[in-house]
């Protein structure tokens, strides 16, 4: 009895940065440059003047993560109409697209704001951690209890900060003030007299001459 022939295997479709040089050595017009917005449709447009390059989940997989990009979303913002393969104008980009696109790049810059500021405080966490551990007779397991973390943490805690703390640019300093200590009264420079020959000085008046 023989045995059946294994099923072909399902041909593997290739990754976003293949297809992407794919298409910029076929098209350089449109995908040679910065990202901009392309024609509608644009999919058939290849299939027909590029026959099985691509297969349609390829070309579907490759525009749902280009024009997604924030590039690409920017340059709809901005751009005043959409190309197509040669590079040419091909249509108006529509104010309900432009609005989706602005709008989604106001999501995605208030989303990297508050990451920012929540790095900005877990940074300022770990130095007022690392200053209250090097200034505590407490033990560890004691230390750790008051703070609320875990002691298998602690040490990855102190020595992150102490990272952070070295990387951090030194304070900026006077050009005219000398390093090391603090400014004295002999560095400040003395105050211009301003009295004129002939004036009087102190409310004295001047002498009168013969």
């Amino acid at each position: 009895m023989s045995t059946p022939p294994a099923p072909a295997a399902a041909p593997v479709e290739p990754s976003f940065a293949e297809s992407a040089a794919r298409l910029k050595a076929l098209f350089p017009a449109l995908f040679g440059g910065e990202p901009r917005p392309v024609k509608l449709k644009i999919q058939a447009d290849i299939q027909q003047q590029a026959p099985g390059q691509f297969t349609k989940q390829a070309l579907s997989a490759f525009f749902r993560r280009y024009t997604s990009t924030t590039a690409y979303l920017i340059a709809l913002t901005k751009a005043p109409h959409r190309f197509d393969l040669d590079g040419q104008p091909a249509g108006e980009i529509s104010e309900e697209h432009r609005k989706i696109a602005s709008d989604e790049l106001a999501r995605r810059r208030a989303n990297q704001r508050a990451r920012r500021e929540q790095e900005d405080e877990q940074r300022r966490q770990r130095v007022a951690l690392l200053r209250a551990f090097e200034g505590s007779t407490l033990t560890r397991a004691n230390f750790c209890a008051l703070k609320g973390i875990a002691e298998a943490d602690l040490d990855r805690l102190l020595a992150q900060a102490r990272e952070e703390a070295a990387e951090a640019p030194p304070p900026r300093r006077h050009p005219d003030r000398p390093q090391g200590r603090p400014p004295q009264p002999q560095d400040r420079r003395p105050r211009q007299d301003r009295t004129q020959p002939g004036r009087a000085q102190h409310g004295k008046r001047p002498a009168k001459t013969p």
